[in-house]
């Protein structure tokens, strides 16, 4: 068997390795187009999981590189002279010349054949090759020659970065984080050898321009960082090679193999630096690979589909993750404006791998800290968990920031709730939920989606809704808020149970921004004239006077997912040609205007909540600055807090789901125009709540799907977190339920501890020397 490897980087070599190890016959040759001693950048960095894995897949290779690495177990977050540090990371530091050095010494002592300053531009050399591995790097020039064949897809970043290194000793990873008058600076620094550390400096390309660098002047751009960065370099200077500044190629391919020809490491997929993954992601691959040839051999297709099959899924989870952390980085003065402990916990959480809970099995003292600077802020003893603060829009104060959020029942007869709604609503409220929104809830017959859906425009529907807020406010400390809105485009459908999303027999006429229909199956919509509008923001207020004489403490106005006042904001569904299309200022202007007739008739102590869409997840939909821009109208004309969701504008979307995955949305209207949120999306645990808080990435935290089946997730999140377990009559428990505590309480705690023993024992052994 023949196998060629094009590329002599870590993941080329360790395959090599692995490879000819197993199979001593097989003929294994590497073509390398630098030198043997070539090397660009300066350190790499592995963490103690792909450590074990080294061990045990060839331990003379990570002997070797024991030998040669700088441990360490700490991580330090520093801004403008403030540091503080986090412990139990575990992750080591190696010099990428050493590291390949001794990875083409372990190569030749297993018989590979290495081959340098041998470019290849053309694979007709290796026509009796069973096997052609492509690990030419990011820029690989036979992955390009095939690119159509694979699928090769490359986003250039945003922000601008240098590598390079520094005799400044450093004894834990640590972020420098610098504000100067272009905009803000980081440093990701750490020691890679004694003597030595690598120091890549990042920035946003609006600073980077402000400052006034260029892209090839090395002394310039040293002199520059050597000013910004004077106190974190302590007298040390900075070393150049190559050090031309970049943006970060995002490289991904549909299919990883071509005939017999396989891509492994940068040339299959790249992911940013700022989780330390790149040589990682390569040798991490390179034992998959290796795995599969030597389980199939020369059959390549099953070669290929078992690699694919061991690695696709890991490979763009680390990706996703590392696009989150990029994203951080590219929107860093989001976060340098918050509290110093507040912002070392967004640092290390950014991506969202990591929650309160990990950090503080590896190091409780600085979660500790985090915590006892938020609950502190929020007039609480420091030890209360986040989510269990209370949070006080104008006249009403919520006891904990975990809200229900709106979700659709279809079980109202003639728009008006039943006992349905009074159980659903009423369980999560004597459950201990903070704020209860009900579902969309029409301003007319024809503003419902559904036949089932409830209405607030007659006065039996609003006694039929006092019903409900007078039992919550009776029988638990929940508040409660009614979303008013109306379907537009996406009425009169069958409930989803049913055939949902097709039309109901007899629909009404829908109106929308444009003629525009949701769906192939759904009727076009009449473009609203002026007359519709004065008639529709009638309706609204006289919901809002409804909502008032319906007991309810807030009111949230849909204005998301598409539907009547959503379809103004996106510019996939208003084309409008009058006043009220064309730009986002044109296109707000009724939307705002309904907002501001019912905040004017509803009472100046109930606060109102808008939801909006913040992407529509397709081309050509609605911008970050225009989001920026609603926000910022809505909280202007007197909205107390932003529901920031998103999608749902279009059929066609293409939303990015995964944990948490609606959070920088609201991270991004929260910290840009300064406006209390609400998030939501994926959302399934206390960890992540508390961690969602601790980021500043939301006030009050949304769950869906997950409250549905379990109404008392409060009450176990409270037990959980042993809140106020030495004062049980303080936390709201219905007086008929308090017994259970006693019992519930200590259940929790040793759950959550045998948990917490499971994962310490799941962490990788230490291989500090």
């Amino acid at each position: 068997m023949k196998v060629t490897v094009i590329g002599g980087g870590p993941g080329g070599l360790y395959f090599s390795i692995l490879l000819k190890k197993a199979m001593p016959d097989c003929d294994v040759s590497i073509y390398e187009r630098n030198k043997a001693d070539d090397s660009f950048g300066f350190g790499v960095v592995f963490s103690d999981e792909t450590l074990s894995e080294f061990l045990t897949r060839d331990p003379q290779s990570y002997d070797l590189i024991r030998t040669k690495f700088a441990y360490w177990d700490e991580l330090d977050v520093a801004r403008d002279g403030e540091k503080v540090r986090i412990t139990g990371n575990g992750f080591c530091g190696c010099s990428r010349k050493t590291l390949l050095q001794l990875l083409q010494q372990r190569c030749s002592e297993e018989g590979v054949n290495l081959n340098f300053e041998a470019n290849v531009d053309n694979l007709s050399q290796f026509a009796d090759s069973d096997i052609i591995v492509v690990a030419d790097g990011i820029n690989s020039g036979v992955r390009d020659k095939f690119a159509s064949d694979f699928g090769t897809k490359t986003e250039m970043k945003s922000n601008r970065f240098v590598w390079m290194g520094s005799t400044r000793p450093l004894d834990a990873f640590t972020y420098f984080f610098r504000t100067t008058p272009y905009g803000t600076f980081v440093a990701h620094s750490y020691q890679y050898e004694e003597g030595m550390s690598t120091w890549i400096f990042e920035t946003t390309d609006e600073t980077w321009q402000k400052a006034g660098f260029s892209v090839t002047d090395e002394e310039d751009t040293i002199n520059k960082l050597l000013d910004i960065f004077k106190e974190e370099l302590d007298g040390h200077g900075l070393i150049s090679n190559r050090s031309h500044w970049r943006q970060f190629p995002a490289v991904t391919n549909d299919k990883w193999s071509k005939d017999n020809i396989v891509l492994l490491g940068d040339a299959k997929a790249t992911a940013h630096y700022s989780i330390g993954s790149g040589t990682k992601l390569a040798m991490e691959c390179a034992i998959a690979l290796a795995d599969s040839v030597i389980k199939y051999e020369t059959d390549t297709k099953a070669v290929f589909a078992n690699y694919e099959k061991l690695r696709r899924n890991r490979v763009e989870m680390i990706q996703h993750a590392a696009n989150v952390s990029l994203d951080w980085f590219e929107h860093v003065d989001r976060h340098i404006q918050h509290p110093f402990m507040q912002f070392a916990f967004s640092v290390m959480t950014r991506a969202k791998k990591v929650t309160f809970e990990n950090l503080a099995l590896r190091d409780p003292s600085f979660p500790q800290k985090v915590q006892a600077e938020f609950t502190t802020t929020a007039g609480k003893q420091s030890n209360i968990s986040p989510a269990f603060t209370p949070f006080t829009l104008r006249g009403m104060t919520v006891d904990n920031r975990i809200v229900m959020s709106p979700m659709e029942q279809y079980s109202a007869e003639e728009g008006k709730v039943s006992d349905w709604h009074l159980m659903h609503y009423g369980s999560r409220a004597t459950g201990g939920v903070g704020l209860i929104l009900t579902e969309a809830t029409a301003i007319s017959s024809t503003g419902r989606i559904t036949l089932g859906c409830p209405g607030i425009y007659t006065k039996e529907q609003t006694v039929a809704w006092k019903r409900i807020t007078d039992f919550i406010h009776l029988n638990s400390t929940s508040k409660i808020g009614i979303q008013i809105g109306h379907s537009g485009r996406k009425g009169a459908v069958q409930f989803p149970w049913q055939d949902g999303g097709s039309p109901i027999e007899n629909a009404w006429d829908l109106i929308s921004a444009s003629p525009i229909p949701y769906s192939s199956n759904m009727g076009t919509p009449k473009e609203m004239t002026s007359e519709d509008m004065e008639s529709i923001a009638t309706e609204f207020v006289n919901g809002a006077k409804n909502a008032d004489e319906a007991g309810f403490d807030m009111i949230e106005l849909q204005v998301h997912h598409g539907f009547l006042l959503a379809s103004f904001l996106s510019p996939l569904t208003n084309i409008r040609k009058d006043e009220f299309g064309g730009s986002i200022e044109n296109r707000l202007k009724f939307p705002i205007r309904v907002f501001k007739a019912m905040r004017h008739v509803f009472p100046e102590n109930k606060p109102m909540s808008v939801r909006i869409s913040a992407s529509d997840w397709a081309v050509g939909g609605i911008t970050e600055e225009d989001v920026i821009i609603i926000a910022q109208a809505f909280k202007d004309a007197g909205a107390d807090i932003i529901n920031v969701s998103t999608g749902l504008t279009v059929e066609n979307q293409k939303p990015a789901v995964g944990r948490m995955w609606q959070t920088p949305f609201s991270d991004m209207v929260r910290n840009e125009v300064h406006v209390p949120t609400i998030t939501a999306g994926y959302i399934q645990d206390i960890d992540q709540i508390n961690t969602i808080l601790l980021n500043g990435r939301a006030d009050l935290v949304a769950l869906g799907k997950t409250l549905l089946l379990d109404t008392a997730f409060v009450r176990n999140a409270q037990a959980y977190e042993q809140y106020n377990a030495n004062d049980l009559l303080s936390v709201g428990i219905p007086k008929q339920y308090m017994s259970a505590a006693s019992h519930h309480y200590p259940y929790k705690s040793g759950e959550r501890k045998a948990m917490e023993g499971m994962k310490k024992a799941l962490k990788p052994i230490t291989h500090k020397k």
